[in-house]
């Protein structure tokens, strides 16, 4: 909307994903309590600034020490030149590749974060994930991907591959401001609603964790009193389920 501010576009975003992602949400940290109390592993996973909300959610004040990342190798920021990350990502089969040198089990679930849900990586992670017995939610943007064709040969998309899918309620294209006198938009809402999801996700596992009488693993600042402690001993007591220490 012309005259529109980021803050009114990032705002309107959230209240949507708010309003309409609650039931999704909800099965998607049913999926991840379920994992937690048997015992299993969780995993997040998306490529390029996708990567940014497993970045918000492994080894964070506030969240769960059992987010393990599947680092997007060859598609994050350190890449040069940086266009190369694009041409990664629609690699068939390195997605495959990915999951299968991971310590990822059946029972085991993992976050797959793409905002527009076509690239070959992404959907080879989702099939593998599938095959091998592994649970799957899926953060994309039903706006986006439904407008864009499948760059992966099975013709498939996120949003189709997924158990869970959680609709990060961005609009077609992610960038969200017009400007009068530019063709393209600007101001990229899905870090801002991909972050908070993942979020409001966390929360509602600790409550369920808590409910069931489950102590949460959750990391205390390592900057307030007793914090490294804490740490120390919830990652002793969770480090068979925990990957990223290595």
């Amino acid at each position: 909307m012309k005259g529109e501010s980021y803050f009114d576009a990032a705002i309107a975003a959230l209240s949507q994903a708010r309003a309409t992602q609650a039931a999704p949400i909800r099965l998607a940290a049913a999926l991840m309590t379920e994992a937690i109390v048997a015992g299993q592993s969780l995993y997040s996973f998306g490529a390029s600034h996708s990567f940014i909300t497993t970045e918000e959610l492994v080894y964070r004040t506030g969240g769960l020490m059992l987010i393990n990342p599947i680092y997007p190798h060859g598609m994050n920021l350190f890449v040069r030149p940086l266009t190369a990350t694009s041409a990664a990502e629609r690699v068939v089969g390195l997605g495959v590749q990915m999951l299968e040198s991971s310590p990822a089990r059946p029972g085991d679930v993992l976050l797959l974060t793409s905002t527009s849900g076509r690239n070959a990586v992404i959907i080879d992670m989702a099939l593998t994930a599938r095959r091998k017995g592994i649970k799957t939610i899926g953060l994309t943007a039903l706006a986006y991907t439904s407008g864009v064709s499948s760059r992966h040969p099975s013709g498939k998309k996120l949003a189709e591959l997924c158990d869970v899918v959680i609709d990060n309620c961005v609009p077609y294209g992610d960038a969200a401001i017009a400007i009068e006198g530019l063709e393209q938009k600007v101001g990229p809402l899905s870090t801002v609603t991909g972050c908070a999801i993942v979020n409001e996700l966390v929360v509602s596992v600790v409550r369920n964790l808590v409910a069931r009488g489950v102590e949460p693993p959750v990391f205390v600042s390592a900057n307030v009193d007793g914090g490294d402690e804490r740490n120390a001993r919830l990652l002793a007591e969770n480090r068979h389920r925990i990957h990223y220490m290595d």
